[in-house]
């Protein structure tokens, strides 16, 4: 499978939307992408991944190097619908509590 992500941005806010794998193989266009967006100071940044099937740690990677490049512009970004498989990856790496996480969980614990 391949990953897709499409950006829509509006004056400094930008929403993507990210579907697919994000593996070694197509982490790289996963980075490109995000790349043409994260310098801008101050962007508030929300990616949904409600339709992201499969993360590893190379996906990961783009993940935190976009989170940090975007903090340091001041910025925010903001990560929904994950998976709770996901939400298990940032968690066990000690990501959750660092991010901005809003997950498809619906219901309690």
């Amino acid at each position: 499978m391949n990953v897709q992500v499409v950006l829509k941005e509006e004056e400094n806010v930008v929403k993507g939307f990210i579907s697919g794998e994000i593996d070694a193989f197509t982490a790289p266009i996963l980075r490109e992408k995000l790349a043409t967006v994260q310098a801008k100071e101050g962007l508030q940044a929300e990616l949904d991944m409600s339709d992201v099937s499969y993360m590893d740690s190379t996906g990961l990677g783009v993940i935190v190097a976009f989170f940090k490049n975007i903090n340091a512009n001041n910025g925010h970004v903001k990560l929904t619908g994950l998976s709770p498989r996901l939400k298990r990856l940032f968690d066990i790496t000690g990501l959750g509590e660092i991010m901005d996480i809003e997950t498809d969980d619906k219901g309690g614990n």
